[in-house]
């Protein structure tokens, strides 16, 4: 029961390792509100949370945009009387060079990716200074400090994630708020399967997406959400600031 009694919100919750991580973090005693664009998502979640025995309410956000920043943040409050911890979960990715990269499809994936997890931020500090702290994690990637070909712009997305993760922690120590970030490498999600089933040969992509990794094969959203866990509960007090890779061994080589 590592996050006994505390009040998480997940944003990006309705599938994938947001999925995972709102179920783990139920398991582990949370209160949650499990926020996604796709409310009927978030609500399903919020459903197999309370199955648990969680406490979970879903709520439709979409990060970009500051008033449901500020709604998701007002409202987690006004149903469980504080907030702890919050995940910055949301976000996806676009193929494409800088050349081969439309402007929309740019400033598009940067207001989720990063104007996202700076305005839930932005909402969520003040309530967890209310209750005497917290713990801020945002989901970076492995392409923060290794580039990859053919994703510029979610590349630099998930470099201004683990910039600003570091910007925040030194912010507010003394606030009593802790933030840290975790960068994945391949995982399987639902997400990631829809995108390679649009390739030529999503059989052949696969394969060479596994052999990326020095294990041979892809992450899975329970192994994200148990780094999750560790950055978000009180295990990982002595970490602020840090990105916390779990990649299966892709950046080792």
């Amino acid at each position: 029961m590592r996050l006994k009694d505390k009040v998480c919100i997940i944003t990006g919750g309705g599938s994938g390792i947001g999925r995972a991580a709102c179920l783990l973090f139920a398991r582990e005693g949370a209160k949650l509100a499990v926020a996604d664009k796709h409310l009927e998502a978030a609500q399903a979640v919020a459903d197999e949370c309370a199955k648990i025995g969680a406490r979970a309410i879903a709520i439709g956000v979409d990060v970009s945009k500051a008033a449901d920043a500020k709604r998701m943040v007002d409202e987690t409050v006004r149903e469980f009387g504080r907030l702890d911890v919050l995940l910055n979960n949301a976000g996806y990715g676009i193929a494409g060079s800088v050349l081969e990269t439309d402007e929309t499809a740019w400033d598009d994936l940067m207001a989720v990716n990063v104007r996202g997890v700076f305005l839930c931020t932005k909402y969520a500090i003040p309530a967890m200074k209310a209750g005497g702290g917290g713990s801020i994690v945002n989901t970076a990637s492995v392409v923060a400090n290794v580039g990859i070909r053919n994703r510029a712009a979610y590349c630099a997305s998930k470099g201004a994630v683990a910039a600003l993760t570091r910007a925040v922690a030194i912010d507010h120590v003394a606030d009593g708020i802790r933030c840290n970030a975790i960068a994945p490498g391949t995982i399987d999600t639902p997400y990631f399967n829809e995108i390679l089933n649009r390739s030529p040969d999503p059989v052949a992509v696969r394969k060479g997406l596994e052999q990326r990794q020095l294990l041979g094969r892809l992450g899975t959203p329970e192994e994200i959400a148990t780094g999750m866990l560790f950055l978000a509960s009180d295990e990982s007090r002595f970490a602020t600031g840090t990105i916390l890779t779990i990649d299966g061994g892709m950046t080792a080589q």
